[in-house]
Order: C-alpha cells, then structure tokens, then sequence
C-alpha cells in the first residue's frame, strides 16, 4: 500500500473547542479504485478533492453506500476502534443489496489501521473525544445506462469528534412517509436512504421537533427508528427495541446496547412495539425512557414524542438505563474497563 504523506497539517487552525460534527477533515484519506473487474493497489494520501466526469454514474442512479465508525485513545496514548468487524460485515452487506464488489477485508483493515495511526495526532484522550471515520464505495463509471456500474471508488475520510445532538430530543412520529418497505434496500446503509429521509424530516422540524420516528409502510403502526439511529424504549424495568428486518438498519452500536444491558442485569426485548402501545405505556405511568443509539451520538435521549397533534413530554429518572449503558460502551471504546466481548480493536503500524 502506497502512503503519501502531506507537506503540511490543518490541525494548528481548528479549534477543538467549538468544532461541529463532520464539518473538519484529517490531513490523509484512503482511496482504492475499482476497475476493470478488480480493486486496484490501495493509497493513502493527502485529503482533497477528487475529479467527477459530470456522467459519473453515481449522480444518475445513486450506486453509494457508507459505514459510520470512530477511533479512540486511551490515557496511554495507545489507539483503538470499537468493533470493526462488525462494520464491515454491514458493509459487505450493503455492498451486496446495491450491486457493489466488495472491498477486500485485507486492504480494509490494514488501510484502516495504517490512516488511523498516520492520523493519531487528531485523537485526544480526554473523556468523550473521539475520531469519526466514514468509510464509503460509489460507482464512478461515466455512463447513463441505467445498469450497474463499471467502475466503483472506495474512500475513507476522518473527522474529529463533536457531539452530534447537545440536548435530549424532541421526536415526531411519522404517519404518512416511510424510510424503508419490505423487500427494499433499508437494512443497507445506502446513500439514498438518508437523502429521501431530509424532506418528512423537515416537516417535523417545521412542527418544532428534532427529529422523526420512522413507521412501518404499511400500517404505520410498528415502531422501526429514529432519525438515523436505533430506538430503545423502558418500560418500567425492562428494555424494548424493534427487533431487526429488511427495513431496519442492524445498528452496531444498537446491539452494543443491548448487550451492556444484559451485563448489567436488565430485561431486553426485541420484538414490534406500535405507536399505540407507546401511547398506553406512557398513559399508565410505565414509560420511563426513550432513547436513539447509533454511532455518530452513542446514545441520545428523548425527552418527548409528538403524534397526531398530540405532544407527550417523558419525565427525568434518577436510574437512568440509558447513561448506565452508555457510560459502560464508551468505558469500553476508550480502554477505560474490561472489554469481555472483545469489541476493541488496538491499532498499531
């Protein structure tokens, strides 16, 4: 693997203090082209711009797909990613539902692992900061038939850690759109499922929530996620989330969460919950939390769900299982405690 390294770095000008998520870059990304039936010698060099033929197929047919990850370092400076793996299993997955080859797990880890420890100097180690890697494959072929593909570019860029929402949410339930049908692409992490997402997003916001709980398509009764994370909810001491399917994405950090929470001795349900259950728990008093969990947030609490000009407002607890869960992930991911399940991965050149 060819590594060219940068002349100069952007680190000195940004402001760790105020950064927004995924709006600065590292100084090197990684980047292996697909073509002619092959992936080509991977390179890690300096981040930039990357020409486009205005025919690139992507713009036309949106031949895209991505994963989500974050690199941590521990108070000995030694560096980690929290289950790669399973990324990029998700990733293979996804690469498969959208007709895409699939990277070899070889030039992935090890392209992984060499632009993480080039990269180390933007991981700090105090609690909670992190590095945000987004690995991601589109098609690249100058072409308008509307056919897979000949040519794909697989890229991997960073981006230092900021928290993705500073306050608990404010979420609405949706009951005409949908992110997902049944036989469709929605357990794939495509680009095209987050583009077609902004606009009944924006109604919401409009309606003064932050974000949106998505529906099944056909009922739009059956709970599936929100905004794009997982969702969790309590009822009295037990967990519920929706269990997985071919509309709903299998979130690394979900079942992350849902394997803490058996460590710590509490009740775990996979299974549909509906919008009208929701309604009946929270009317009885048994509704104690709701919570979104992905990567870019960890986990994100609710502090209130809207639905049908209905407002519900979700009181504080004191026992809160959402910070005892995420307080043990995030005491993983940074080396903090006893990694049992074998989740952390330890980069080195």
């Amino acid at each position: 693997m060819e590594i060219i390294r940068s002349n100069s770095t952007k680190i000195d000008d940004v402001d760790f203090n105020s950064i927004k998520f995924g709006e600065i870059f590292t100084d090197h990304m990684f980047e292996c082209n697909f073509k002619n039936g092959d992936w080509e010698s991977p390179v890690i060099k300096p981040y930039g711009s990357i020409d486009m033929d205005p025919s690139s197929h992507v713009f036309h047919y949106g031949q895209a797909v991505f994963e989500g990850m974050k690199g941590y370092k521990d108070t000995k400076d030694q560096l980690w990613l929290f289950r790669p793996k399973d990324n990029y299993e998700r990733l293979k997955k996804s690469c498969v539902r959208m007709k895409i080859p699939v990277l070899p797990a070889e030039y992935f880890f090890k392209g992984l692992e060499k632009l993480i420890f080039l990269e180390n100097k933007w991981i700090s180690n105090k609690p909670g900061a992190s590095l945000y890697i987004r690995p991601f494959v589109f098609s690249s072929s100058p072409m308008l038939a509307a056919s897979p593909s000949l040519d794909y570019k697989f890229l991997i860029i960073c981006s230092p850690g900021a928290s993705y929402y500073s306050k608990p949410l404010s979420v609405y339930v949706e009951d005409k759109y949908s992110r997902a049908a049944p036989g469709g692409a929605g357990y794939a992490k495509a680009a095209g499922n987050y583009g077609a997402a902004f606009y009944p997003t924006s109604l919401a916001i409009s309606k003064g929530f932050d974000q949106i709980v998505w529906t099944d398509s056909e009922s739009h009764q059956k709970i599936e996620e929100v905004g794009t994370m997982s969702i969790v909810f309590r009822l009295g001491d037990k967990l519920v989330t929706p269990k997985t399917s071919d509309t709903i994405l299998d979130g690394v950090t979900r079942n992350s969460v849902i394997q803490c929470a058996k460590d710590l001795d509490i009740e775990v349900e996979e299974r549909d919950i509906t919008i009208s259950e929701l309604i009946s728990e929270f009317k009885s008093g048994n509704l104690k939390e709701v919570f979104g969990c992905g990567t870019a947030a960890v986990i994100a609490s609710i502090s209130s769900f809207g639905y049908k000009g209905d407002k519900f407002e979700i009181k504080e607890v004191e026992n809160s299982y959402a910070n005892s869960i995420k307080t043990s992930i995030v005491n993983i991911q940074q080396n903090l405690s006893e990694d049992s399940h074998g989740w952390r991965h330890k980069v080195s050149d």
